[in-house]
């Protein structure tokens, strides 16, 4: 038993290495796209500006020197051996951040009222529990202060929009002219319905073969031109290049930036892989090709300065030229890959937890759940990527927005690790402040430099992403607001039983299925439904779907049920809980929420006590009472629900128009009305994201004035 019991353990073993380094085989042609082509153009746009009066050996090692510690800093030290940690049950980005904040610290808006079940505070089991003074009072402040929760809320929002904004520029980073750049992006565009994991099989050779040759040419270039470039790594030529260079060495800093652009994505496209493939392929392959890509470029640019505007190209050797440039074009393509599926990632779970409209989320993975499609998003993505790129023709103001989005993104990661190093791991909170210290002050030196250049392009960014946040806020406010209203206007399991009995309600065979927000009584859809059709079905389920701030809910735990009334009433109560990384099958709901109402009724039941005797130890004789369970009733109830299943299904959902009240200001009528009115009539409508047939739907109009 023990050899066999060592035989599953080495096969299970095996099985995770296998596994492990098929993802991080495939996060090549994933996540590190972006990431891996920018020394094409870090380098020109370094010294596009003013810095070009600067072109001598101090400058050029500078810049390099620069580079090194900035990819050594964020990429390396921060994203995989810091951030990386910190994932929500294996999904990353900054709703996931916010998530372990609203779960464990209560910092939130988007935890329930059922946030304290046991299975979810299983999933923070490993996390110290032990709290210090400094934690309890950072969890103290933001529970007295409802507008410390707002702008938490808000800097989440800001970081997810600046992401979904980094989608809409990254696909047009490229050298290609306008009519090429269109026909690649809608080829790209086309290929994401395919799944992450055919194209991360599709790219992943394409940006090896690419690292490969960044890194064999970096070599080639640094002992062949100056193997002494090895000495510009230290720290002293980054002095030495802001005392000759000054306010125009800071103003670089945003084409240096460029390096790094990408690095966000190893956290947001988490939930495609895992922790541990994402830092072997970084660690063993990304970073020593692009320190040897930069440290090279640098070397062949000591001996060429006049080439410094086309210096990566230059650098490399005339036999290998046309290869290189031919895996390089195919790279721009790939580079792109990484954003478009965070994309995704984040707007999925947006959507789950209240924060954008309804969409259709494709799972293209039945291994990694994390792994999706989403074919609105998907197209509305590439129609704003060829507006930017017809639009905006110089790919450096496309770069100066680009930088500015992705240094705030990365600085509002780093605002958040504060809240999960101090509240969530329950550290010293001054190991909390130098993180901040640390990555926030490199953050926001780049961002000082980024800000400078928002009328030469960074203003895109801003307005992109000001857009999105203000969308997805509108978009929550709303929702918010409605679930307010009829959780206020909700008909009691009391009024509702009385409903019943005094209107002589008729009961027609088949099951009703009543979705709603509430998770007691009856919505006000249904009271309203009743008074003016008092007819009703045999069986009725008031059903709620409920999003926790969890990445998934166990099996066991998806489905809550309760008997509302008496049983002749057959009235019964239904949650269900998901996870935002949970496959909602809307076609199998239906099914399984039948098969739980069964399984409930068979558990129920009358229990009857007997007492039978027996000997005991010492032999005489003893009386031990034993409990009989026996559904004597259940039976009967089972039979009626197969029955009425049989008989038919009805859905029963509201149509619902939220309007500001008149007494409103105008900035809510204008969100209520306008801004929310049309995301709601141009979103999917809730019977169509259930799969509810239109034949079988009942649909109550109702509108509600907040």
């Amino acid at each position: 038993m023990v050899q066999e019991s060592g035989s599953a353990t080495r096969e299970s073993r095996l099985k995770l290495y296998k596994t492990t380094l098929l993802l991080a085989y495939q996060s090549f042609g994933v996540v590190y796209g972006d990431l891996c082509t920018s020394p094409i153009y870090v380098y020109k746009s370094t010294f596009s500006g003013s810095l070009q009066l600067y072109e001598e050996d101090n400058e050029i090692f500078g810049v390099l020197s620069l580079v090194f510690w900035t990819l050594t800093i964020i990429p390396l030290c921060k994203y995989i051996i810091f951030v990386l940690g910190a994932d929500d049950n294996g999904e990353g980005g900054t709703f996931a951040l916010y998530s372990l904040l609203c779960r464990r610290s209560k910092m939130g808006f988007l935890q329930s009222s059922h946030i304290e079940n046991g299975f979810l505070s299983a999933q923070d089991s490993s996390v110290p529990t032990k709290e210090t003074t400094t934690n309890l009072l950072i969890k103290e402040y933001f529970k007295k202060r409802h507008s410390s929760r707002v702008v938490l809320l808000l800097v989440v929002l800001l970081g997810t929009s600046m992401v979904i904004g980094d989608g809409i520029l990254t696909p047009t980073m490229s050298d290609y002219t306008v009519a090429i750049a269109c026909v690649v992006l809608v080829g790209l565009f086309a290929l994401q319905h395919f799944g992450t994991h055919r194209v991360g099989f599709l790219f992943a050779p394409i940006l090896l073969a690419w690292l490969l040759c960044l890194g064999g040419v970096g070599i080639y270039n640094i002992f062949h031109w100056n193997p002494g470039v090895i000495n510009s790594l230290s720290p002293y030529y980054i002095y030495k290049f802001f005392q000759k260079a000054g306010k125009n060495g800071w103003r670089s800093l945003g084409g240096i930036f460029l390096c790094v652009t990408g690095a966000e994505a190893m956290f947001a496209d988490l939930g495609h892989f895992s922790k541990l493939s994402l830092r072997i392929a970084f660690t063993v392959i990304v970073y020593p090709c692009l320190v040897l890509a930069y440290m090279g470029e640098a070397a062949y640019l000591s001996k060429h300065k006049d080439d410094l505007q086309s210096s990566f190209y230059k650098a490399v050797p005339e036999e290998i030229f046309w290869p290189v440039f031919l895996i390089a074009t195919l790279a721009t393509v790939v580079g792109s890959q990484a954003i478009i599926s965070a994309t995704f990632s984040l707007i999925s779970q947006s959507r789950a937890l209240g924060c954008f409209p309804r969409v259709k989320i494709v799972h293209t993975s039945n291994n990694i759940h994390g792994q999706i499609y989403i074919p609105e998003v998907n197209w509305l993505l590439m129609l704003l990527c060829l507006a930017v790129v017809s639009g905006f023709r110089d790919t450096a103001m496309i770069a100066n927005a680009y930088g500015l989005a992705v240094v705030i993104v990365m600085f509002v990661t780093t605002l958040l690790m504060f809240l999960v190093i101090s509240t969530v791991w329950n550290r010293n909170v001054l190991w909390a402040f130098l993180f901040v210290l640390v990555f926030g002050f490199v953050e926001l030196c780049y961002f000082s430099a980024c800000i400078a250049n928002v009328d030469e392009g960074g203003w895109l960014s801003l307005v992109v992403s000001l857009l999105i946040l203000t969308l997805m806020s509108t978009w929550h406010y709303g929702t918010s607001k409605k679930l307010a209203f009829e959780l206020e206007n909700k008909v009691s399991l009391d009024s509702l039983l009385t409903l019943g009995s005094n209107m002589g309600i008729a009961r027609v065979p088949g099951i009703c299925l009543v979705y709603s927000d509430v998770t007691s009584g009856a919505p006000p859809m249904f009271a309203h439904f009743v008074t003016n059709f008092p007819a009703f079905h045999q069986i009725l389920i008031f059903v709620t779907l409920q999003s926790l701030m969890v990445p998934k809910v166990p099996e066991c735990e998806r489905f809550q049920i309760a008997r509302i009334g008496p049983a002749e009433f057959s009235l019964f109560q239904c949650i269900v809980r998901y996870g935002y990384r949970d496959v909602r099958d809307s076609h199998d709901l239906e099914t399984h929420l039948i098969e739980n109402i069964l399984r409930f009724l068979k558990c129920q039941g009358h229990s009857i006590e007997m007492a039978i005797r027996e000997p005991t130890e010492n032999g005489e004789s003893g009386t031990r009472k034993v409990r009989f369970r026996i559904n004597l009733e259940a039976n009967n109830e089972v039979g009626e629900v197969m029955e009425a299943k049989e008989a038919g299904v009805a859905y029963m959902i509201s149509k619902t128009s939220v309007r500001a009240s008149g007494a409103s200001s105008f900035v809510k009528k204008f969100a209520i009305n306008i801004v929310y009115g049309f995301l709601r009539r141009n979103s999917r409508s809730p019977a169509t994201a259930l799969g509810i047939p239109p034949t079988s739907l009942i649909e109550v109009g109702m509108v509600y004035r907040v």
